[in-house]
């Protein structure tokens, strides 16, 4: 038989080490039971945490080898606990001197609070999308990017065509043929109508308003042309039109003097027409620097057709370059689509701006008659927000219809069609043809 090596027998005194102590019947029976049942300390929680940890610092611990015996049994275990309490350990199982004095607070651990934010938390477990309030708002106070000059630049709009907060004249007194209070914009301009539908702010709804507003006063019996000047052709592609088919487009009519009359396309809908835009418009902005004239290539090109349309609706592109400035110029009226989000009033006013500008210099004509709000939320009180907002600053020139958010809003132009024609019944087409008389305020047909 042979004899274990000096690896094994240090093995087996390691385990020996490690085994749980004797049973309470083997040494001492209920008495010792209860004695450490009561002299176990408690597991630490995170509220007593802080005064363990400050009982620590009280207490100044003897590392093992200072001790002069070991304890040889419960007993003197239960009478070891007693008297110091429980002991830090390090890494190497032996235990060290720890002054209180040498405890600072970034030493200490510190009952934070609550482990997880239970306010964020229940943001994110409800999808709450209303936005953190800013530390130095007031309560009540509407959370929206507002210029500072915005009011200003409001009233610098009224110099030409004078807005007034209740209409006081129109077809049938002081209301429409449907019944409903005129917009100031039915009273102040006549037929023909020519409407720059403008917001530098991308993804607010122009393109999508300019179709059907287009649409539905087609339905209305009005003679509508929609110009697409957009680099991007959504208002081409929304009406139907393949623009990889077209010899000819809006964009040939700038920098090729090619009549309007011979771009002009039909739609599906009767009395709807479109001035299609391909992608070659998206170099027009660089092309038309040296070009003479350059701000009122749009306006020549549309006063040859003035009297064959009611209605001119011009899609603007996102921004403020020549594009938005030719159809400025070649327009009177301006129509902003304001979404009721967050920055809906951010660089509003920098468009007000270029307006009075174009005002100043190319077309004293031109007034922001129209603001609409669009991708209305009714479920979130931001959206109330901004429509309130909205309405303080701009008065009778927001129309008492909004325009909703929805999805078949989102799906018609995949399908080349107005929502109007694609879903007649759905809450986009009601609210755009609701849109589309307040607008146009009943004004007789004169377009033949």
């Amino acid at each position: 038989m042979t004899q274990p090596d000096r690896g094994d027998r240090r093995a087996r005194s390691i385990l020996d080490r490690l085994r749980p102590p004797p049973s309470l019947a083997q040494t001492g029976g209920p008495k010792d039971a209860a004695q450490l049942k009561d002299t176990t300390p408690p597991l630490p929680n995170r509220s007593t945490h802080s005064l363990s940890k400050a009982a620590h610092a009280e207490t100044t611990v003897t590392s093992i080898e200072d001790a002069e015996s070991p304890p040889t049994s419960v007993e003197a275990t239960l009478a070891s606990t007693s008297s110091t309490g429980p002991s830090p350990s390090d890494n190497s199982g032996s235990l060290s001197t720890i002054p209180a004095s040498n405890l600072s607070s970034s030493d200490d651990v510190v009952d934070a609070g609550p482990l997880i934010d239970d306010v964020a938390l229940g943001h994110r477990m409800t999808g709450s999308v209303e936005p953190p309030v800013p530390p130095d708002a007031a309560p009540g106070e509407p959370l929206l990017a507002v210029p500072p000059d915005l009011d200003r630049l409001v009233a610098s709009l009224d110099t030409h065509h004078a807005i007034e907060a209740e209409p006081t004249t129109g077809p049938i007194g002081d209301v429409d043929e449907y019944g409903r209070p005129l917009h100031p914009s039915s009273l102040s301009h006549q037929l023909p109508r020519r409407i720059a539908i403008a917001n530098q702010k991308g993804g607010v709804g122009k393109t999508t308003t300019t179709v059907n507003v287009g649409a539905s006063l087609a339905e209305l019996g009005y003679r509508v042309l929609v110009v697409d000047l957009d680099p991007q052709g959504n208002a081409t592609t929304g009406l139907g039109v393949n623009a990889r088919s077209l010899e000819s487009s809006i964009y040939d009519v700038l920098l090729h003097d090619v009549p309007i009359d011979d771009v002009v396309e039909p739609t599906s809908m009767r009395n709807l027409f479109v001035v299609p835009a391909t992608i070659d418009l998206a170099g027009a902005e660089i092309e038309l620097v040296p070009v003479f004239s350059r701000e009122l290539r749009l306006k020549r090109a549309i006063d040859s057709i003035a009297t064959d349309f009611d209605f001119v609706l011009v899609d603007c592109p996102p921004s403020l370059g020549l594009l938005t400035v030719n159809a400025m110029a070649a327009t009177e009226e301006v129509l902003v689509p304001i979404q009721c989000e967050y920055y809906a009033l951010e660089g509003l006013g920098q468009l007000l701006r270029n307006v009075n500008l174009v005002k100043a210099n190319l077309n004293a004509r031109l007034d922001v008659s129209v603001i609409v709000l669009t991708m209305y939320d009714a479920r979130t009180r931001l959206a109330e927000q901004v429509a309130n907002e909205v309405r303080d600053h701009f008065g009778a020139r927001v129309c008492r219809s909004i325009i909703p958010r929805t999805v078949r809003l989102s799906e018609a132009p995949s399908f080349g069609r107005p929502i109007t024609t694609f879903d007649p019944s759905s809450r986009g087409a009601i609210a755009y043809r609701e849109l589309a008389k307040e607008v146009s305020g009943g004004a007789e047909k004169r377009a033949g």
